[in-house]
């Protein structure tokens, strides 16, 4: 099954060699990469064109996410595209035969793979990742939740509707949000997992929540986020986050990290509306609220993971 990769990034030569070596140890072997970069000025460029990958540049103050996307997805020449954040890497190398098997499937339009955070991981971060991206995988989920860190669409279903280029964030959920219209369904696929690398500081995570919501309320404008919203939902997910780190006996060492990344999580999705009411649409409960206490094991794989060089 042949696919193109595309990969947005900006100065991301800490990460990028990493996927790129786990592109290569995939089992689909005829992968066509395009990385489109926004202006970067370390050696992010060069480390892409060592591994063969096609560099399309795009200036940085013309970014937008659904432009970086729309721009590379032009030069892929292949039908079924696989979306990948220049800071991931695979686990395992079927990660893109698992991600591409449900667009076999003309009814689907798009799939998503679960996301882990690497053991530097803010443990809050790796909380969400738990629940925004479980251990069983749904072909016909109810939501239009997904993700383009990690996903995979057809380019002919593409060209009836490009990645909206005005959003802040959430092109992603804007384009399976158009997608359901039209009657696909999505699928998520928890075998097709890749590593998340977020380094963020408190105010990265803030303005990272922050542009997502303003997205957020595009795409949803009868959603509200009020003062109300922002402390029930700092107070519960923290409260959850603490529980389980005192359960997994990591508590006193995550105890600050937990306090201000939810924090500004959840202070930066109220700038980000602006606006007091209620967040109605079942998507706030996968963004927003906390799993529960009871969390099931990591699943366990008969596949060998990759062994990344150090």
């Amino acid at each position: 099954m042949k696919c193109s990769v595309i990969i947005r990034a900006y100065n991301e030569e800490r990460h990028i060699g990493r996927l790129l070596e786990g592109i290569k140890h995939q089992t689909v072997n005829d992968v066509e990469v395009i990385l489109v970069d926004s202006g970067s000025t370390d050696s992010t460029i060069e480390i892409a064109e060592s591994h063969g990958a096609h560099v399309v540049r795009i200036p940085s103050q013309e970014f937008t996410f659904g432009r970086s996307l729309n721009t590379g997805i032009r030069e892929a020449t292949r039908e079924y595209l696989i979306i990948a954040s220049a800071h991931v890497y695979p686990i395992y190398p079927d990660w893109l035969a698992s991600l591409l098997h449900p667009l076999l499937d003309d009814k689907i339009a798009l799939s998503y793979g679960k996301q882990r955070g690497p053991g530097s991981a803010k443990f809050s971060e790796k909380q969400i990742f738990y629940q925004w991206f479980p251990e069983t995988s749904d072909l016909r989920q109810e939501t239009v939740f997904c993700n383009n860190a990690n996903a995979a669409i057809r380019k002919s279903l593409w060209r009836k509707n490009p990645y909206d280029e005005t959003l802040t964030g959430l092109e992603d959920l804007a384009w399976a949000k158009w997608a359901k219209e039209q009657g696909y369904a999505i699928a998520y696929v928890a075998e097709a997992e890749v590593v998340h690398v977020h380094q963020e500081t408190p105010r990265g995570v803030l303005n990272r929540y922050r542009r997502e919501a303003m997205a957020f309320k595009r795409i949803h404008p009868e959603v509200h986020f009020s003062i109300y919203d922002f402390l029930r939902l700092s107070v519960t997910n923290i409260a959850s986050d603490l529980w389980h780190a005192a359960h997994s006996h990591v508590l006193w060492k995550n105890l600050i990290s937990i306090f201000w990344f939810r924090l500004m999580q959840f202070y930066g999705t109220r700038l980000g509306h602006r606006e007091t009411g209620l967040v109605t649409p079942q998507l706030r409960e996968t963004f927003y609220y906390p799993r529960e206490k009871k969390q099931k094991e990591e699943t366990k794989r008969e596949i060998e993971p990759i062994q990344y060089q150090k």
